[in-house]
């Protein structure tokens, strides 16, 4: 299978290349995109990687490297999703989006986008993230509503968007479980209001990634979470969908429908 990856001069983007060279029977990079201001372009992705070359040179031109393409993987930046789908789109490439912090108007393009390519946008990636917004959604589902929803979640100092974005599809997920539109909120003041979704960001170091998600109910609360130690489980998780994306018809998918999870019927 055919692989382009967009933003492969960042730190996923890298990640995204080591992935692909540990399946050499199922992925053959053939195109690495980056954008027009990246010191990165012209070099080879594998070095830039740290893997050996490949013979891909980093581009900008994101056109030209869809040429063979067959699954196009997108960890770049939120300001260039729009565009990256447009081309795509045109190209009628199957495309997974890993980016976060985009505008959430976007929504309405994807839906537009996934009638006519396989279009699968994934706050995360990590196997047991997903595992994770499964089990955040029984349990919203399954506990009474006096139960109080706080999620908590922890990233390097130099992540962009707060909260995270797997931190508001844990508060969605939260929210489909109770059958609601629950109010979110990041500043209460202090001040719990029925229905809140509340959320605490934190940002230092290098952390790679930590989110949990509290039910705090009067006497006893659970708490489900996940931690990840190693940025190779998105870019390992990203991979994997990709390949079984590339064979599904024009639709929206989400990383529940690549594991195969049934809570939402």
């Amino acid at each position: 299978m055919n692989l382009v990856i967009i933003g492969v001069a960042g730190r996923m983007g890298q990640a995204l290349v080591r992935a692909a060279c540990e399946l050499p029977d199922q992925l053959i990079l053939v195109g690495a995109v980056a954008s027009t201001t990246s010191k990165s372009l012209g070099q080879d992705a594998g070095e830039l990687a740290g893997v050996g070359r490949l013979d891909v040179r980093v581009t900008d031109d994101l056109a030209a490297a869809l040429a063979r393409a067959e699954i196009v993987v997108d960890f770049s930046q939120p300001h260039a999703t729009r565009s990256n789908l447009t081309v795509c789109r045109a190209a009628r490439k199957p495309l997974l989006i890993g980016t976060t912090g985009f505008p959430a108007e976007l929504n309405a393009l994807f839906d537009e986008a996934a009638r006519e390519i396989p279009l699968l946008v994934a706050p995360n990636t990590s196997i047991g993230v997903t595992l994770l917004l499964e089990l955040a959604r029984v349990a919203a589902r399954a506990l009474p509503p006096d139960f109080d929803i706080e999620i908590v979640e922890a990233h390097h100092r130099m992540k962009k968007d707060a909260p995270s974005g797997t931190a508001l599809a844990l508060g969605r997920a939260a929210a489909e479980g109770r059958n609601t539109t629950s109010v979110t909120t990041t500043d209460r003041n202090g001040t719990r209001h029925d229905g809140d979704i509340g959320y605490a960001v934190i940002r230092g170091g290098d952390i790679v990634g930590d989110h949990t998600v509290l039910f705090a109910g009067t006497g006893e609360q659970l708490t489900l979470g996940h931690r990840a130690t190693d940025r190779a489980i998105f870019a390992r998780g990203a991979v994997r969908a990709a390949l079984w994306l590339a064979g599904r018809p024009p639709a929206r998918y989400f990383m529940r429908n690549f594991l195969g999870l049934k809570t939402m019927t």
